[in-house]
């Protein structure tokens, strides 16, 4: 009677032990302290996060980078996949990674953690800590400064991941994406104080088929921006705020330049933002173009600019180009855009005058200033409007 009973026991656990083997035969796991990583935040730890790197790298197989709790401390490390053999490796973060808090030692390498070449890669949970407080504060004396760090850079990179990581105090950008395709951001968190001098949240450069879902992000600078050369960008549920909102630019720059489409943001956020949704660029001759975006389901509270155009973008009004601008942009539409200005002008939009603005569409539009309706402006800007429309639209039909 006893066999009886201890067979199906011996059988069950039989079944584990080979599901357990066959799961990590398939999945190799690489410790970060098993490559001399220390948890006490002082301690460098770059060459053990490369050498955990290295030997996932040439895994045959999926393979996990695993960050236990603890603190890490990290100067400048460079992750390259060109000779990778594994394409899915996950690196699974459950500590803290330092930057040195001396800016100097990676403030002039461009970027403190990066990946270039990479296929497959998801980093899952974590915080990044760039520790760039002392660097804002030599920059806003104006003082001689590097120009800082972004925290994660992935360069020609696809099928990248990134979930639940946060990133907090960045030198420069947190998160940059250039020469990517096929990336998914979602549950991400990105803090720097409002003051903080060019801490955008995500800048996107020369990237296709990106989507950013379900994030909350406070910045010095752009929530969100995109450069030159992306198409088939979707973000959804964004909390913006504080920060200068979500940017399509600033483009124009050079003559020769991609364009810029296919962008759709909806179900959004911008609390006490400089900007909303903006598109900006250089009053300069350019063959670039913005055409093809959607802003959708999009709520301003106490929000600067919360619809604007600018194309003749100019920050700290010096040394501008004040010729017109190249760039192209239309079939813009606002979608159901609701909330508060901080400024009477809610809606702007300063056209070039030498490549007017065509195809803007204003589709139920209601922004109000301290209780009473808003103002709008139109320079170049032509396009329709249906529904409600507060304020009155000034589109050229």
């Amino acid at each position: 009677m006893s066999y009886i009973i201890l067979f199906p026991l011996i059988l069950t656990n039989i079944i584990i032990f080979l599901l357990f083997n066959s799961s990590s035969a398939a999945n190799s796991m690489y410790n970060v302290q098993t490559y001399g990583a220390n948890s006490d935040g002082k301690s460098d730890s770059s060459n053990a996060f490369v050498s955990a790197w290295t030997a996932a790298c040439a895994s045959t197989s999926a393979a996990t980078i695993y960050v236990p709790k603890g603190s890490y401390l990290l100067n400048n490390v460079y992750f390259f996949g060109q000779s990778c053999k594994s394409n899915d490796i996950t690196i699974h973060i459950e500590g803290t990674l330092i930057a040195p808090s001396d800016y100097n030692v990676i403030g002039k390498s461009g970027n403190w953690i990066k990946f270039e070449r990479v296929n497959g890669v998801s980093i899952v949970g974590g915080t990044l800590d760039g520790q760039g407080t002392r660097l804002w504060t030599c920059k806003n004396s104006g003082k001689g400064c590097p120009k800082g760090a972004t925290t994660l850079a992935f360069y020609n990179s696809n099928d990248i991941t990134i979930s639940g990581l946060t990133s907090k105090d960045s030198q420069m950008f947190h998160i940059l994406l250039d020469g990517c395709h096929n990336a998914k951001l979602q549950g991400v968190k990105i803090s720097a104080p409002g003051n903080s001098p060019n801490t955008d949240g995500i800048h996107l450069q020369s990237s296709s088929d990106v989507t950013i879902l379900n994030s909350q992000i406070g910045t010095g600078d752009d929530c969100i921006s995109i450069g030159p050369g992306n198409s088939n960008l979707w973000f959804e549920n964004i909390a913006c705020g504080p920060g200068h909102g979500i940017s399509i630019g600033s483009l124009g720059w050079e003559m020769q330049e991609a364009g810029v489409q296919n962008v759709t943001v909806k179900t959004s956020s911008f609390t006490g933002t400089e900007n909303g949704v903006r598109v900006k660029t250089w009053a300069r001759p350019s063959n670039g173009f913005v055409r093809n975006v959607l802003f959708q389901h999009v709520v301003m509270n106490n929000v600067q600019n919360p619809i604007i155009i600018d194309q003749n973008y100019c920050p700290n009004s010096g040394n501008c180009p004040e010729q017109g601008s190249g760039i192209k942009v239309s079939d813009i539409t606002y979608e159901d855009v609701h909330g508060t200005s901080a400024t009477e002008v809610a809606v702007k939009f300063d056209c070039s005058k030498t490549n007017p603005c065509n195809g803007i569409k204003l589709l139920d539009v209601k922004l109000s200033y301290k209780d009473h309706p808003s103002e709008a402006s139109c320079v170049n800007a032509g396009g329709m409007a249906s529904g409600l429309q507060q304020p009155t639209s000034c589109l050229q039909i």
